[in-house]
């Protein structure tokens, strides 16, 4: 086949983001063109890296999928691929479904994807990525997989078991993207508590970011997605001492009634998890606490939303996501539960704890009022321009919106005095 144009679209986690990245680096050294997430009908080959996590997900995927079907079908495309989570799960099923697709890949296979396009794999350039960021902060995935089965989740099926990366090769990694412009790195793993567990016997995430912590240049660093359960509480002394490690911490804890926590199959109780919040808000004063809820899961009663409420009022967070259950195939709580709570209890659930966020986090936003933050800039458009503080991760939290100035330029740090606070936005001047 001719070296044409790969246009890659991401759908999902910053997880497959990195995927996308890779991918996107090992087709540019065989001499293709590549773009990513490019909205042009000009690219010959087609790679649809899918998520296929939950009911909405899933459904945004297969949607894709089809429109590009229909592109392939008009002789637009030479060649369309499927890669990813969704991939990975329903490999057979899409196979039978939607024969117009050329092939469909698992989650990791990018060796056999290079080869069906006639190209080289260059294993020593495995970590080599085209970023899809902007240039100032990029994602660093330390491990992949997860051990911990929880009732309503289906990843550890299609991403098998946890497997960390040598400490060596992310230092040379996160290195690589330092010197070539990165001041924010965004440390991501479907759960950075169990990292160095299987590869060193112990978990060696705090030493893992203590050695980050000492490339020159960085200027943040950010941690994602940390299991509370056996959470490896030295790290909380380099995000206390290391002043570029963030006060910021994404702690998804999903319920809080020993019942929930026990059906959800968490591996922690009520007690342990307020223990350890009060823990992290102690030894990291002024940390910024982000964390996930799952509501409408099987058997929750009225009175375990009732106390996960009152949990949320005692032991507010800077930042909080809340999800609906939706039944996944082959989880434990598809096989063992059945999903008796009505969908529209669910979502109304979701909505009360979003509603009662809203006020927590419009409280807090306030008391930045007169201060003076360090902000990175991300992007300008119209009428500001747009960054964050150490409190707030790309896509998923607040931002500031500053006052346009001749001395702004995005991708850097500035001094910014903050004027006004809405729910989730702050918005200042230089």
């Amino acid at each position: 086949m001719k070296r044409g144009k790969v246009n890659i679209m991401t759908l999902g986690c910053s997880k497959n983001l990195v995927d996308s990245e890779m991918l996107l680096n090992q087709l540019d050294l065989n001499g293709f063109k590549v773009v990513h997430d490019s909205e042009k009908d000009d690219a010959n080959i087609v790679i649809l890296n899918t998520c296929g996590f939950i009911a909405d997900a899933k459904e945004e995927s297969i949607n894709t999928i089809l429109n590009f079907v229909d592109a392939r079908k008009a002789g637009k495309l030479d060649k369309l691929l499927v890669m990813g989570c969704l991939s990975a799960r329903y490999k057979e099923d899409l196979i039978k479904e939607i024969p117009e697709v050329d092939k469909f890949y698992g989650k990791f296979d990018f060796k056999e994807i290079i080869r069906d396009l006639n190209a080289n794999f260059y294993e020593q350039k495995m970590y080599h990525r085209i970023k899809t960021t902007p240039g100032h902060f990029s994602y660093l995935k330390i491990s992949e997989g997860c051990n911990r089965h929880c009732s309503f989740c289906a990843i550890p099926q299609f991403t098998g078991n946890h497997k960390s990366r040598s400490m060596e090769s992310l230092l040379e990694e996160a290195r690589n993207l330092v010197a070539g412009g990165v001041k924010e790195l965004l440390i991501i793993a479907q759960d950075l508590s169990y990292y160095g567990i299987d590869r060193y016997g112990e978990s060696k995430l705090a030493e893992l970011i203590d050695k980050l912590a000492d490339i020159e240049g960085l200027e943040w660093i950010r941690l994602h997605y940390a299991y509370p359960s056996k959470f490896p509480a030295d790290v909380l002394k380099v995000m206390r001492e290391r002043n570029n490690v963030a006060k910021y911490l994404d702690l998804p804890l999903q319920h809080i009634t020993d019942r929930m926590l026990g059906m959800m199959r968490r591996k922690i109780t009520k007690e342990e998890t307020i223990n350890l919040v009060k823990k992290i808000r102690e030894e990291v004063p002024g940390i910024a606490l982000r964390t996930t809820f799952l509501v409408g899961h099987p058997g929750e009663t009225e009175e375990d939303f009732e106390e996960l409420k009152a949990f949320i009022r005692e032991y507010p967070f800077e930042r909080m996501g809340v999800f609906a259950y939706s039944s996944e195939d082959d989880t434990y709580a598809w096989k063992m539960y059945q999903d008796d709570i009505p969908q529209e209890v669910k979502e109304a659930r979701a909505a009360e704890l979003m509603e009662m966020q809203q006020d927590i986090s419009a409280s807090l936003n306030r008391k930045h009022i007169g201060k003076t933050l360090k902000v990175l800039v991300d992007r300008e458009e119209d009428d500001y321009f747009i960054g964050r503080t150490e409190f707030d991760s790309p896509e998923v939290d607040g931002e500031v919106l500053i006052e346009k100035s001749t001395e702004i330029q995005v991708g850097n740090f500035y001094p910014v005095n903050i004027a006004d606070a809405t729910e989730f936005d702050l918005f200042g001047k230089l």
